[in-house]
């Protein structure tokens, strides 16, 4: 059984489940940064540790999610088979791709996702050192191949997997009417349409955007953005535009969620980047047609125009309104999105997520 080592920076629930699942065919450590997300609600992983052994590094704080861990380089030996560093841009990532690099031990990087930036030619160096060193590296897709190889991966040592969250018997058809009007009455839902979005209300996730379209929807169609407490600039938005049919949905746990998947017609993430969006592939696992931005790599990855939703340009409410309507008033184009939803997200699963990772190591041990 190969040895692997993992490291990152915090439990997820779908880390929790890849590594569960990897445990069950590779003697599996996983060094995470620090025990949870500062700015993460503490009902957010709920999944348990199985099959693998999980430490956590005593290191210094440095952002949310991240900290730097000093005594990382003492895992860091030989006796491993594989070692796979997730988390290669924060501090402790860094750190240990230097460490390793110095040691002359070979390393793989995972990566979630990337978008080239305009960086000065200093910080493009940076990257680029850190990127390059590895032997080999995973992708979550085309947009993240062309990612690593701007930095200095090789593209014939880059690997695709499918990055996601969601495992087989979390898919599901889309709720039929009934049980949609079961779950809208138990939600306190009254809209006879529903257009749910689920994320943090930060700038990024760009619900001011969607915000901005809804005053071009019909009255009678309501948006439901799940994601703990708004910001004082969205509550005044919705008074300001006096949406009535627009409402914000503290933190729901996993079972909680599932009903407003269930509930709704469509899903739509306007967001301004981001590096992968898992919540793409939790929408479609439910048969929700879904709306993204040309910012969101999983929507580049995952969502073909008219076949199962829309991609639009960031930051253009008058086109999210455009395709919010297009759908929701077209119940034969929604029901084919739904199906070919469905149909795409099989290939999307962490069993086969962690059946990719272990095919590449096989190819790799054999070379």
């Amino acid at each position: 059984m190969k040895q692997l080592l993992f490291l990152t920076n915090i439990p997820a629930p779908y880390k929790t489940a890849l590594f569960n699942e990897l445990g069950k065919y590779t003697n599996l450590t996983v060094l995470y940064e620090r025990k949870s997300a500062s700015n993460r609600n503490v009902q957010w992983n709920t999944l348990s540790r199985q099959n693998y052994t999980e430490i956590f590094l005593n290191g210094i704080s440095v952002t949310a999610e991240t900290a730097f861990c000093i005594k990382i380089g003492n895992y860091l030996t030989k006796t491993y088979d594989f070692i796979i560093v997730g988390g290669y841009s924060t501090p402790t990532g860094m750190l240990a791709i230097l460490k390793l690099y110095c040691k002359k031990i070979p390393f793989l990087i995972s990566a979630d996702g990337g978008f080239i930036k305009n960086d000065t030619p200093f910080k493009k160096a940076v990257k680029t050192f850190f990127i390059s060193k590895a032997s080999a590296w995973f992708s979550s897709g085309d947009t993240t191949t062309g990612y690593l190889m701007h930095y200095g991966a090789k593209k014939k040592h880059i690997y695709n997997y499918p990055f996601t969250s969601v495992m087989e018997k979390d898919i599901t058809a889309k709720a039929d009417p009934v049980r949609q009007n079961e779950l809208r009455k138990k939600l306190g839902i009254n809209e006879p349409q529903m257009v749910l979005s689920v994320g943090s209300y930060i700038y990024r996730k760009g619900y001011d955007v969607l915000i901005k379209a809804m005053k071009q929807l019909p009255k009678d169609i309501g948006v439901y953005i799940v994601g703990g407490k708004p910001t004082e600039e969205y509550q005044t938005l919705k008074n300001t535009y006096q949406l009535k049919n627009l409402h914000f949905i503290d933190f729901k746990k996993k079972d909680e969620l599932a009903e407003y998947y269930q509930a709704a017609d469509l899903f739509v993430l306007p967001t301004r980047e981001d590096i992968w969006g898992l919540v793409i592939n939790e929408a479609m696992a439910f048969g929700l047609p879904v709306i993204t931005t040309n910012r969101c790599i999983a929507g580049l990855e995952l969502i073909e125009n008219k076949k199962n939703g829309f991609i639009i340009e960031n930051e253009h409410a008058n086109e999210l309104a455009e395709k919010i309507m297009e759908i929701l008033t077209c119940p034969e184009l929604c029901k084919e999105m739904s199906q070919n939803n469905i149909q795409q997200i099989q290939n999307y699963t962490i069993e086969k997520m962690a059946a990719r990772y272990l095919e590449v190591l096989d190819q790799l041990s054999s070379q």
